[in-house]
């Protein structure tokens, strides 16, 4: 893989080093506008379904589960592989809207571009 995968919340500014922009939830996040949020493209289908995002609800406690249910949906997922050609390509950022930066399926998403990539 030649760019580097990184992760960050939308509703941090747009920097020179994040590359490409990809947006990765299922929902247009709050109270941002499309040119706020200086991406490049916006990839739904590689955010979790409903079923795991809701029964994860972003809590800490259930982050082993949602991770083991998210990871199987990733393994059948063609936005994956779409990820990481564009990482193979030039520096990538994974967008996401969750307040918990450390307990989000964007990291998760992350792991699984680069560690099959």
């Amino acid at each position: 893989m030649s760019g580097l995968v990184r992760v960050k919340r939308i509703y941090e500014p747009a920097e020179a080093h994040d590359g490409m922009r990809v947006l990765v939830d299922r929902l247009w996040p709050r109270g941002v506008s499309k040119a706020e949020a200086a991406m490049d493209l916006w990839l739904k289908a590689a955010a979790p379904s409903p079923g795991p995002r809701r029964g994860s609800s972003h809590r800490a406690d259930r982050w082993p589960e949602f991770q083991c249910h998210y990871r199987a949906e990733l393994a059948h997922n063609p936005p994956v592989a779409q990820l990481r050609d564009l990482a193979r390509q030039s520096d990538l950022t994974l967008l996401y809207a969750a307040r918990d930066e450390t307990h989000n399926h964007a990291l998760v998403l992350a792991d699984q571009v680069v560690s099959a990539g």
